[in-house]
């Protein structure tokens, strides 16, 4: 591998269920070449297009790219279609204080049946202040996972208070190493999501069945740059609007699944120079609206729902609607039916003004002079379908003006920043927000925002309030750090951006709950 510093033109890649975008950014971050690329059935066929029309742009330049940044949708989607997960052995540590609620109980019985191979409840876990609920049960732990080695991919453990306290999840880690081999990838909640058993057991376990599908697409991502012949290095996007090492995102695959939502923002904030606003991504099929807070996504402060399972590892708080370019109008303008169905990546074959017979919202927006598409002709609309699409067209203004209102929770002075190939569906004036803007590039606002990112780490611990905490404090923020530093941060330039501390009551003892955030630009290799 060169000198990065003489290869400093990055690749950012985002994969949507309707496009898969691309830009290649200078060392300034000035965008010098970008592509929307329709989105394969393979991904990969799609990736490898993408990769190749911003390539073919910058010529020789290509020699000069050092870095690959991707956001990609296959966690997500292996959870949504129940497709190519990992059989996965569940240990929860707990009794007997746990065992009136079984693992995975709440999952849907499909994706429970795809990806569970068997649960057990053993002896152990700590109460909130560290006090033993009972001795760890080593013996029902070799039992269970030498029944299940032949059969598990991956186990997922899981203790009481473990955020706080991981000594036994470590113990077991290592049991399941000796029983089952050491290549039995382990995923251990402590390391996954915050305090709340049962959504940090699911998480976990998500985090388990998804390692092959990690596998796979690293192996995807570097057969494109291989193909391509790039001699660079990758990263993925992860939740929060940074970046994790191919090597980090195989160990915590689930931390890719909000990525797309998260680039979106992080690079709407980048185009548009503002740190705090509201951002609507308009895609082919639905919208997501979130807020920026210092240029990064804010955080869900409940559970999220993924594929019908709740959790609680950090997600951007984002409001998706089924507003889109390809959203389907129907009935009449007495009884219109708005979505939520889209014709999505076949709308050129679909829409009225590209020779189709569907009204479309993306029709409604050329007839109203809201965008202009060279290969569609607003004139081709004939005058009985203007009256629906203009109805159409006014009720994605109301219901886009409700959702920028349910996220901005009535706070009026922040712009909204409308991003996504759909952007011009945006009304010029919206309800609740200072200004709307459009920065440039922000049809693939996604790519941008993979591209720019920082890597990043987290973590979470209970402290005490009193004698100790100083140390305690330093130790988490240590943690935080190390753990940006194996994402791919730079050791020299890594900074705590985020510290919450929130005491605790009720204990016999004062304590805290603190979580950490740490990120800085990426290594120098």
């Amino acid at each position: 591998m060169a000198d990065l510093r003489q290869r400093p033109l990055r690749i950012g890649i985002d994969v949507g269920g309707t496009n898969t975008d691309a830009v290649v950014l200078d060392a300034d971050g000035a965008v010098l070449a970008w592509t929307k690329q329709a989105t394969s059935a393979d991904v990969t066929t799609g990736l490898q297009t993408a990769v190749g029309a911003v390539l073919a742009a910058i010529g020789d330049d290509r020699e000069r790219v050092g870095r690959v940044m991707l956001g990609t949708t296959h966690a997500t989607n292996a959870i949504l279609e129940r497709r190519g997960l990992g059989r996965v052995g569940v240990i929860r540590i707990g009794a007997p204080a746990t065992t009136a609620v079984p693992p995975l109980y709440s999952w849907p019985k499909e994706l429970r049946d795809a990806a569970l191979v068997d649960a057990v409840i053993v002896r152990g876990g700590h109460l909130i202040d560290g006090y033993p609920i009972a001795e760890l049960d080593t013996e029902a732990i070799r039992a269970f996972v030498r029944t299940h080695a032949a059969t598990a991919d991956a186990f997922a453990v899981t203790g009481v208070f473990s955020p706080a306290f991981r000594e036994q999840e470590l113990e077991v880690a290592a049991i399941v190493a000796e029983e089952a081999g050491a290549d039995v990838p382990v995923s251990l909640s402590h390391e996954i999501g915050s305090l709340g058993l049962v959504e940090r057991e699911n998480a976990t376990a998500l985090n388990a069945a998804l390692y092959g599908v990690a596998r796979d697409v690293t192996r995807a991502l570097e057969q494109v740059v291989a193909a391509h012949g790039l001699d660079v290095v990758t990263y993925f996007a992860q939740n929060d609007g940074t970046l994790m090492a191919p090597d980090y995102a195989a160990r915590y695959p689930v931390l890719t699944i909000g990525s797309g939502p998260a680039n979106s923002l992080r690079g709407a904030a980048y185009l548009s120079q503002v740190e705090d606003a509201v951002v609507i991504d308009v895609g082919g099929t639905s919208s997501d609206l979130g807020v920026l807070l210092r240029g990064f996504p804010r955080e869900s402060a409940l559970a999220v729902d993924i594929g019908g399972v709740r959790t609680n590892f950090r997600m951007p708080d984002i409001l998706g609607i089924a507003i889109g370019g390809g959203t389907r109008i129907h009935g009449g303008v007495d009884e219109l039916v708005l979505g939520p169905d889209s014709v999505g990546y076949a709308l050129p074959q679909h829409g009225l003004a590209f020779g189709g017979d569907t009204a479309t919202l993306t029709d409604a927006g050329l007839v109203a002079g809201r965008t202009a598409i060279g290969i569609a002709d607003p004139s081709r609309v004939v005058e009985g379908d203007r009256p629906l699409l203009a109805a159409g067209l006014s009720a994605a203004d109301e219901a886009i003006a409700e959702a920028v209102d349910m996220v901005t929770m009535g706070r009026t002075e922040h712009p909204l920043v409308a991003v996504g190939g759909g952007a011009f569906l945006v009304p010029d004036q919206v309800p609740g927000v200072a200004a709307v803007l459009r920065p440039d590039f922000g049809q693939v606002a996604n790519a941008v925002g993979a591209a720019i990112a920082l890597a990043s780490g987290r973590w979470e611990a209970i402290i005490p309030s009193g004698t100790g905490r100083t140390e305690a404090l330093e130790e988490a923020k240590s943690m935080a750090c190390r753990r940006a530093i194996q994402a791919g941060a730079d050791p020299e330039q890594v900074e705590i951006v985020e510290l919450t501390e929130v005491p605790l009551s009720y204990l016999p003892e004062p304590a805290a709950r603190v979580q950490v955030k740490a990120a800085g630009p990426l290594g120098r290799l």
